[in-house]
């Protein structure tokens, strides 16, 4: 898996490619500003931009909005040391696939393997920033039938297409299709904010 890291302090910078790179992942680049991120992101193309919040010039969030602009399937995990409820939100609706606490660094490669494979991470901390109330299923009804409304709420706990073809019996191809129509439906455009959705609807 082909990595970008991108922080301004060049120590957690070499103590992540160290990391990382044990555990068999290929460091591409590293930068230490948003800035930078986007050059790098366009440049290389990775699986995955590892990338800090506060920076200076520009925001990890800031470069994840560029980012994702114009690669709508940029894979943007964020590790930082704040959980602050704003940054959270922007993150989730601009579309990061996740969002680490650097003081809960055991998570990180769980977290790069489960973003690789599709899914969407966050600490539980930061879940817990999140509205967790399951809605009820007629919340949905005017917008998605029952089988739409089933995929739904497995997208919402996390589960990627193929977990959720094998929960519900069908081919990864349909599953793929009823996530278009249900992001057709209720203009959105990705997984992430279809959790949002989910949660705040």
């Amino acid at each position: 898996m082909k990595i970008i890291i991108v922080d301004d302090d060049f120590l957690v910078v070499s103590s992540l490619k160290t990391i990382l790179k044990a555990n068999g992942f290929d460091i591409i680049a590293t930068g230490s500003s948003g800035s930078e991120a986007v050059f790098l992101f366009n440049e290389h193309r990775p699986d995955i931009l590892l990338m800090d919040i506060r920076m200076e010039n520009m925001t990890g969030i800031e470069a994840s909005e560029k980012i994702l602009a114009e690669h709508k399937d940029a894979k943007i995990l964020l590790l930082t040391t704040f959980n602050d409820e704003e940054y959270i939100t922007k993150a989730i609706n601009f579309g990061c696939k996740g969002y680490i606490l650097k003081q809960n660094i055991d998570s990180l490669i769980p977290a790069l393997n489960a973003v690789g494979a599709g899914s969407i991470v966050f600490d539980s901390e930061i879940i817990s920033k999140i509205p967790q109330t399951k809605p009820a299923r007629a919340q949905f009804k005017e917008d998605l039938n029952d089988r739409e409304t089933d995929i739904l709420e497995l997208v919402a706990d996390g589960l990627n297409n193929k977990e959720i073809s094998n929960r519900l019996n069908l081919s990864e191809g349909t599953v793929r299709n009823y996530v278009s129509s249900i992001l057709e439906k209720l203009n959105l455009r990705d997984r992430t904010q279809l959790v949002v959705y989910y949660y705040t609807k």
